[in-house]
């Protein structure tokens, strides 16, 4: 039984990874009507309904939930195991997937990945960007880069990033027209560009911290949008006022594009981190992955 179930287990992780038979047909290198049909196969060996489909998407029922859990450890160490033979040629190999958000990716990740890549040719990486919180083990991904207060407590952390600050940026027009916030209260009575939390679906309500006092500031205005560039494109257009990472506005404050306000609001905090299960096993691969994404206060080499 096992050894006719084993390919379409592993077809049965990716589609509840995709949550789409055409997305993961196209991963598999199958076509999505041989997929559906292995998978009605499987349906019907083991005696109950894994997926439920729809014409638009396809979601796990609660036994399919329960398999999931119970073999996606299993299939990453099979995983881990058979990149792990990349330890023994002459040369580092193996493949590491990766989940990062669009600034840590761009902020973290990518200054790195560069060298990383020319350094050692045989080793392939897959990043995935994603602002949600995913499941790095039932998503089969080995390692996933969020800000530290997002990393579950029982995942290796290791910082990727120096601290950071958040800035609350608008165009000198709509400043001009608008006044300048003294307090985060009064961002309230602004017009403020938005964001929906990709996992819960809310609203962000913006953080802000002065002398060991946080608060939390829910806005409203005319615009909402997740991509981090169209916010800050948004605010140098005059639309309002955009809450971004600092770094990603630095030169448009520095040439006077943007003028930023309540920075006495916005304190450093500690940056990315590159997280993974405990009990993940290394290959050589990702064992050089980690020392070459790994911060330091001196600037990498």
């Amino acid at each position: 039984m096992l050894k006719d179930n084993v390919n379409d287990l592993i077809s049965f992780s990716m589609v509840a990874r995709e949550r789409s038979f055409t997305r993961a047909a196209a991963q598999l290198g199958v076509s999505p009507s041989a997929l559906s049909h292995a998978m009605r196969g499987l349906e019907e060996r083991l005696g109950v309904r894994l997926l439920t489909r729809t014409t638009r998407s396809v979601s796990l029922t609660d036994a399919g939930e329960r398999l999931l859990s119970q073999i996606a450890p299993s299939l990453s160490d099979l995983e881990v195991a058979l990149n792990g033979l990349g330890d023994l040629r002459d040369k580092p190999a193996g493949s590491i997937r990766i989940t990062a958000g669009e600034h840590a990716l761009a902020f973290a990740l990518w200054p790195a990945m560069k060298p990383f890549l020319a350094r050692y040719p045989d080793i392939r990486l897959e990043i995935t960007t994603d602002d949600g919180l995913t499941d790095i083990v039932s998503a089969r991904f080995d390692a996933g880069i969020r800000l530290g207060e997002q990393v579950a407590k029982d995942m290796i952390a290791v910082p990727v990033s120096p601290p950071m600050r958040m800035a609350v940026v608008g165009s000198p027009a709509y400043l001009a027209r608008t006044g300048i916030p003294q307090t985060p209260r009064a961002l309230q009575q602004h017009n403020c560009i938005n964001l929906r939390l990709p996992t819960l679906g809310g609203l962000y309500a913006w953080e802000f911290s002065q002398n060991g006092h946080s608060i939390r500031v829910r806005v409203d205005g005319q615009l909402v949008i997740n991509s981090l560039v169209q916010r800050c494109d948004a605010a140098l257009a005059g639309l309002g006022l955009a809450y971004v990472p600092e770094d990603v506005v630095q030169p448009d404050l520095d040439a006077g594009r943007l003028v930023r306000v309540l920075a006495e609001w916005c304190e450093p905090f500690p940056g990315y981190y590159l997280y993974y299960p405990s009990r993940k096993q290394h290959t050589a691969a990702f064992s050089l992955f980690i020392d070459a994404v790994r911060w330091h206060a001196t600037p990498r080499r």
